[in-house]
């Protein structure tokens, strides 16, 4: 921020004549995936979101297709999963077809299959689900300028009715990887381009491999991913060189090198290519101003994180922002915000490096790898870290206090995701206090009487398992704390007099 905008913080705005004024609750910029989230989430929460889009139509194409299992979670909250599984393809595998002539097949499990649907059919889901909860898409209507302040930000439109101007409590700048918010906030985008050019090509393929899974051809001459998708679709992806042609005869001739044979395409829809960067901005949040999505992070899109990083951002931020909002939650939770999305954006980042990394070795090493991926699989470390990995379960958050034990069994980390028996009954945005233990009657007395303290902040429930304990779920579904001592009790205690509002 320079120092205008910092003299400006403490400043109200003033009305201007020539414009028309508003005022709102949040306005979010972007009408892509991450920005529709963020609406439907905040609507959800009954707080009403404007959002800005300035292009006059939908967005349209494929883009980023896979949808990891954190991200259904989300859409399952917001309604929309149902109809995602109708229009989309599961994927039950992955395949790794290596240069020996050996495939490895690694079944996913329910826990981390994907979804295949192309971008433009989840927006339109998002988008319908928004409209059933009160709130719609401006389109055409671009953010010219914004202006932060203590209390409010003033957002600059120009749309088909002219210039107007909004005041709004909350900024959630979700308008891509060149995002005009973030630079004019003069928030560096720092790191650097990826040096590797992609092909991308979607369409119909004879001797196609498994439908219901992802395919990696791990040739010495490369590697190509195929990846099923809905309606018979194919979509190819490979590292080329720069200026490889981009016709059916390009497509085929990679499928022909680094394919198993047999490969043939029937028909294209469409053949591109194009590059990526590795970058995160230098800040997250400025004042009532947050990034999220490409605005926040880009990275290689190998692994299919992208989006699925983005839709995270906003289930981090939507329940903390409603919360502040609604004056449940203290507004210092949302300094929390920008730490624990920069480590999941540097986890993610850091991770797509590697398969990047790993997917376009020379010959030499591409047999060293091929020997190492059989034995990960042969030890079934591909099924129980990779597969996980890939999903993003292992995303953990930054946390100031280790885990408890109870006896010679760690409970989950601070930070990690919740485990899974626990995470599948939410509370709406309160907190979840789960006491542990078949004989455990003082913990469990414990634990109702702190939940009892703060109802509309934190429930209570007890499971008859393990020798005793507790933990303390966020509504995003992370461990805020555990343990079983009188000391990680009075943290526990002391975490939620934190976070709620005084």
């Amino acid at each position: 921020m320079n120092a205008d905008q910092m003299n400006q913080r403490d400043q109200r705005p003033e009305a201007d004549p020539n414009m028309k004024d508003t005022k709102t609750t949040v306005v979010i910029a972007g009408a892509g995936p991450v920005g529709l989230a963020a609406a439907c989430a905040l609507w959800q929460r009954g707080v009403p979101a404007r959002v800005l889009e300035a292009q006059d139509s939908p967005h349209r194409g494929s883009r980023a297709v896979q949808l990891h299992a954190p991200t259904l979670r989300v859409f399952r909250e917001l309604g929309i999963l149902d109809e995602a599984e109708r229009q989309g393809l599961r994927i039950r595998a992955n395949e790794y077809h290596l240069a020996n002539g050996r495939t490895l097949r690694i079944e996913l499990g329910a826990l981390n299959e994907p979804l295949m649907l192309p971008q433009e059919s989840t927006c339109a889901l998002l988008e319908r689900r928004l409209g059933e909860l009160g709130g719609h898409v401006e389109r055409g209507v671009e953010v010219t300028k914004i202006v932060p302040y203590e209390e409010t930000v003033v957002v600059e439109t120009e749309g088909p009715d002219g210039t107007a101007r909004i005041e709004a409590d909350w900024l959630v700048a979700a308008d891509g990887v060149r995002s005009p918010i973030r630079e004019q906030l003069g928030i560096d985008f720092a790191g650097s381009p990826v040096p590797v050019n992609f092909l991308l090509a979607e369409g119909r393929f004879e001797g196609r491999p498994a439908d219901d899974a992802v395919t990696y051809f791990l040739g010495l001459a490369g590697s190509v991913v195929f990846a099923s998708m809905p309606g018979e679709r194919v979509r190819v992806s490979a590292a080329v060189p720069v200026g490889h042609p981009l016709t059916e005869e390009g497509v085929q001739q990679i499928l022909d090198e680094r394919g198993p044979g047999g490969l043939r395409i029937a028909s294209l829809d469409m053949v591109n290519n194009f590059s990526s960067q590795e970058r995160i901005a230098v800040r997250l949040r400025e004042g009532r101003v947050f990034l999220a999505g490409d605005a926040a992070h880009t990275h290689s899109p190998l692994g299919g994180q992208g989006l699925n990083l983005g839709i995270q951002d906003v289930h981090n931020l939507a329940w903390k922002l409603a919360g502040v909002i609604k004056g449940t939650l203290n507004p210092a939770v949302l300094d929390s915000y920008e730490p624990e999305r920069r480590h999941a954006a540097e986890q993610i980042v850091r991770n797509t490096h590697q398969f990047l990394k790993v997917f376009t070795l020379g010959p030499t090493a591409a047999r060293v790898r091929n020997t190492v991926w059989s034995t990960l699989e042969s030890l079934g470390l591909l099924r129980r870290w990779f597969a996980p990995l890939l999903a993003g379960w292992r995303v953990r958050y930054p946390a100031d206090r280790a885990g408890g034990r109870l006896g010679g069994r760690r409970l989950p980390e601070p930070g990690t995701r919740s485990p899974h028996w626990a995470s599948s009954h939410p509370d709406g945005d309160r907190y979840r206090l789960v006491t542990l233990g078949r004989g455990d009657r003082e913990g469990e007395l414990r634990g109702r009487a702190l939940a009892g303290l703060r109802p509309a902040l934190v429930s209570h429930s007890h499971v008859r398992k393990g020798g005793g304990g507790f933990l303390l779920l966020r509504p995003d579904g992370y461990v805020a704390a555990c343990g079983s001592t009188r000391t990680d009790w009075e943290h526990a205690s002391r975490l939620l007099a934190e976070v709620a509002a005084h």
